[in-house]
């Protein structure tokens, strides 16, 4: 009889065992088509236009941003000043540029935005971008042919996915005048996966390879100096920095460059230059200027292009501003606050990177490819009567040691093209800037 009980406990137990599992079983099962249903909502509302689901519980709501890219494609976009490229114009606006424009009419300017231009294999540093600038931020792409329509999803994902860039970037697309940017309705296959902002960049990291700016498949000319102009030009700022993609700027420029003009009025014939760094490939990158410069005194971090063109930033006068900590406790540049550290007259070949108001000269939109296209700017700024104020505290630095070997095939080609075409800019500014004393 005492046996009986226990086989009866015994199977009650076990019974209950079974009813819990059943239980868990049927719970991660209808957790699993939850999650499946939230997922394919989410890839519905990507890249499908109607939103035709079964039982039809997401007929009736529209994405506005998706409407709002497919209105911006449908325009055409313009064409730049050589006919050759097709502009799209704030494809996606940044929630910061939608609270400064309702309604499209502009309120109030925003002060200091950074702008920077890439082809789709180098946009994956924009997260990294991100983490080190906290303003607005202009992105200007160049896609070409087939890539057109995956660049034009990928900045759609990137802009619905990932909240840290809807909140600041907004981007602009170039491609060739004969091809025609298109919301990609039909191109699921392509884009299967992308269900958060991680999934974005990973997609994004896989592509980077196919090719780089300059070595485009087909001999297709990458057009920086359009590229920069699109991006600079598409937010009316006080203040823009212009910078490739992959160039980081020191922690909390942004805030420290607003709190720079509130202290002193920049004269409006100066730029305030950024000194160039770069930093081995396996290096963290350096957030302040005291981090740069104990990279710097163990050989990881070197001025920027010192192997491939010293000349090209060597009148930075990197030894005067990366001593200028050794002037006292009391000086400016440790306290980390932003101040003019020295000012420079522009020498050939400089090409510094700097931060100027909305009235300095455009980028000559004819330099494409390598060679010449940043020093024929800084060129026209000096001849224009432009001083150049060195900042103690700001900085930039590339990951990565540049190195003669790593180029694509035709870069002396490209630079013996563009050097030529460079003679032929220094005699248009004599006659652009005839009072000018100044000349390259």
């Amino acid at each position: 009889m005492h046996f009986l009980k226990r086989c009866s406990v015994f199977k009650i137990v076990l019974s209950a065992l079974l009813i819990v599992a059943l239980l868990q079983l049927i719970y991660l099962s209808l957790l699993s088509r939850l999650h499946g249903k939230q997922q394919r909502y989410k890839y519905s509302e990507l890249f499908e236009s109607n939103g035709n689901q079964r039982g039809g519980v997401f007929m009736t709501r529209k994405n506005a941003k998706k409407e709002r890219l497919k209105y911006s494609l449908s325009t055409g976009g313009i064409f730049d000043s050589s006919g050759q490229y097709r502009i799209y114009k704030n494809i996606i606006k940044s929630d910061f540029s939608s609270r400064q424009q309702p309604d499209g009419e502009s309120t109030s300017q925003p002060q200091f935005v950074l702008a920077t231009h890439t082809s789709i294999n180098n946009l994956h540093h924009l997260n990294e971008l991100l983490e080190r600038w906290d303003g607005p931020l202009s992105v200007a792409i160049f896609a070409h042919t087939h890539v057109v329509k995956f660049a034009t999803a990928l900045i759609y994902a990137l802009s619905l996915l990932c909240p840290h860039i809807q909140a600041l970037v907004d981007f602009h697309l170039i491609c060739h005048s004969g091809d025609l940017a298109t919301f990609p309705e039909n191109d699921r296959e392509h884009f299967v996966g992308l269900k958060d902002c991680q999934g974005v960049f990973g997609k994004l990291d896989k592509h980077r390879d196919m090719y780089q700016n300059y070595a485009i498949a087909g001999n297709v000319s990458y057009p920086n100096n359009l590229l920069r102009n699109v991006a600079r030009g598409s937010i009316e700022a006080a203040y823009t920095l212009v910078i490739d993609i992959d160039m980081m700027p020191s922690e909390n420029l942004h805030d420290q460059f607003l709190q720079f003009i509130k202290r002193r009025t920049p004269q409006p014939d100066e730029v305030f230059v950024l000194p160039a760094f770069e930093i081995r490939h396996t290096r963290k990158i350096p957030a302040s200027k005291k981090e740069l410069l104990q990279l710097y005194q163990v050989g990881e971090v070197r001025p920027f292009y010192e192997e491939l063109c010293h000349k090209c930033h060597a009148p930075t006068n990197y030894s005067q501003w990366l001593n200028l900590h050794h002037q006292g406790p009391g000086d400016v540049s440790d306290s980390g606050d932003l101040d003019v550290a020295y000012t420079l007259s522009w020498t050939d070949p400089w090409e510094p990177f700097y931060i100027g108001s909305q009235d300095t000269p455009l980028y000559d939109e004819r330099f494409r490819q390598y060679g010449f296209n940043r020093i024929s700017q800084a060129c026209e700024l000096h001849v224009a009567g432009y001083k150049f104020t060195v900042l103690n505290n700001a900085f930039l630095v590339h990951r990565g040691f540049k190195v003669p070997g790593e180029f694509h095939a035709r870069k002396d080609e490209e630079n013996r093209r563009n050097r030529i075409l460079f003679r032929q800019f220094k005699e248009g500014l004599k006659l652009k800037y005839p009072e000018s004393a100044q000349h390259c």
